[in-house]
């Protein structure tokens, strides 16, 4: 079946519509025309609602808007949404006359906001102050040295320990809960005092951005670098929302349009996004050395933009479109930005302390049953060959039951002095590349399906240390002082 699709884009489409128009045959609740054009737009809903009323002819319209779409570069959602713009301005010149005036300090900024030569010295300056100096320095670095230097490694934890050893007599329940690894010594301590304070000021930095409408403008800002990796601008939110938290971004990424760009994003979410436990971490083991910070920063960005443009090469699908309304700029509201964080702060109470608790448990057990012996034994050569100590690999390990669970591991690995400079550059590179959590893995196979989940971690996996002992060996045989 062809058509005619000579002329403007508008004259094109109409014909596709009088087309499908012509072979729905049953009673709808709307108009056949908007029928037509919510299946050219092809909205999963309306298309099995006609399909059960239309039956066969079902095809016959799957072919027009198959000939529809080959005829336009961009998809037809997007075409439609021109036209009706244009309409708009027409409407608009007939009856509206704009008196010119002054461009405000608001709507000036907007429009630094999303020039490629003001825009990236803005966004720097928001990443330097709000994510480096308030999340790392503060957040991560003052902080928590309160809390899990004072508060729980002076008081709280020689307090649990005498009241449970006093409480419980056997070795093996007393490790359950204030041994290495113990529900209160090592889960509640690393949630409250190492990981409570970081995610809580990320939280405050991401509800300022979001309440000042700063994010669709960023949006605007990355999108032709986003294009080259395969996304687009709207693929700004579920990356943003990775450094808060992946497994709730990789679900965001249903927002995205096509199934290549939700694999694109959930690849790169599990690759080369840390959240923002393990970014504070990270940035409290390397706050006080900006030349490591800028290395593995370096690192990992250049890995997020190769890996994109890789699998952006690799998979077969539509190359993205992307159109998204910019509101106001606007000075943020207090109470919004409390409200935000608190809901947030609330949410990972609820949803991520348990977790922390489950996997104490898991680890007391593998443990116990010495089957973590067996997985840190196996994981002691390849830490070895990137140049790290074996007892590292205890901090990959549990890398995988929590991401900031690893960045924690590494973070009293350092306080021990047992990594140097490169090492603890090296460390970090790899265990940002590391696997995903396994809640973030889980998320993967239900919104990706099981092979492709499967598949992205297999990849990672290899690709993290291969990534590291790269690393180790240039800064090594570079003589690189950190």
């Amino acid at each position: 079946m062809t058509i005619d699709y000579k002329g403007p884009v508008e004259y094109s489409i109409e014909l596709a519509i009088e087309k499908i128009c012509e072979l729905l045959k049953a009673g709808y609740f709307i108009s056949k025309r908007s029928v037509a054009l919510l299946l050219l737009q092809e909205d999963e809903e309306i298309k099995e609602m006609v399909r059960k009323s239309e039956g066969e002819a079902i095809n016959k319209i799957e072919e027009v808007v198959k000939e529809a779409k080959s005829h336009f570069a961009n998809p037809i959602t997007y075409e439609l949404a021109l036209e009706r713009q244009n309409e708009v301005k027409l409407v608009i010149e007939k009856v509206v006359k704009i008196k010119k005036e002054a461009i405000g300090a608001s709507e000036r900024l907007s429009q630094l906001t999303m020039n490629p030569i003001t825009g990236i010295p803005i966004l720097l300056f928001v990443l330097y102050w709000g994510l480096y100096k308030f999340v790392g320095q503060f957040g991560a670095g003052t902080v928590v040295n309160f809390l899990e230097g004072i508060l729980f490694e002076k008081y709280l934890n020689p307090f649990f320990i005498k009241i449970v050893t006093h409480i419980i007599p056997w070795r093996i329940l007393q490790e359950l809960f204030v041994g290495e690894y113990g529900v209160i010594t090592l889960g509640i301590r690393y949630a409250v005092a190492l990981i409570l304070p970081i995610v809580t000021f990320f939280f405050i930095v991401f509800s300022i951005i979001e309440d000042t409408g700063y994010l669709p403008r960023l949006a605007m800002l990355i999108d032709r670098i986003f294009k080259k990796i395969g996304l687009s601008g709207r693929a700004v939110i579920p990356m943003v929302l990775g450094f808060g938290c992946a497994t709730m971004a990789t679900m965001v990424t249903r927002t995205l349009p096509t199934k290549r760009e939700r694999i694109i994003a959930t690849m790169l979410l599990s690759l080369a996004v840390p959240c923002s436990a393990q970014m504070g971490v990270i940035l409290a083991l390397l706050g006080g050395n900006p030349k490591a910070m800028l290395i593995w920063a370096g690192i990992v960005g250049l890995i997020f933009l190769f890996v994109g443009y890789l699998t952006s090469k690799i998979l077969p699908g539509e190359r993205p479109s992307f159109y998204m309304e910019v509101p106001p700029l606007r000075m943020p509201s207090v109470s919004n930005v409390i409200t935000k964080t608190f809901a947030r702060v609330k949410w990972y109470f609820i949803e991520i302390l348990p977790l922390f608790l489950l996997a104490s448990i898991f680890i007391w057990l593998g443990m116990l049953l010495h089957i973590f012996d067996f997985i840190v034994g196996l994981l002691k050569k390849p830490v070895e060959l990137i140049g790290l100590p074996p007892e590292a690999s205890t901090a990959f390990l549990f890398g995988f039951f929590r991401r900031d669970y690893g960045a924690a591991g590494l973070y009293d690995l350092n306080k021990q002095g047992l990594l140097n400079g490169t090492q603890l550059v090296v460390s970090c590179v790899a265990l940002t590349l590391f696997l995903p959590c396994i809640a973030q893995f889980l998320m993967n196979i239900k919104e990706r399906g099981w092979k492709t989940g499967l598949g992205i971690s297999t990849f990672i996996l290899f690709f993290s240390f291969g990534v590291a002992y790269i690393v180790n060996f240039i800064l090594t045989k570079l003589g690189v002082i950190l």
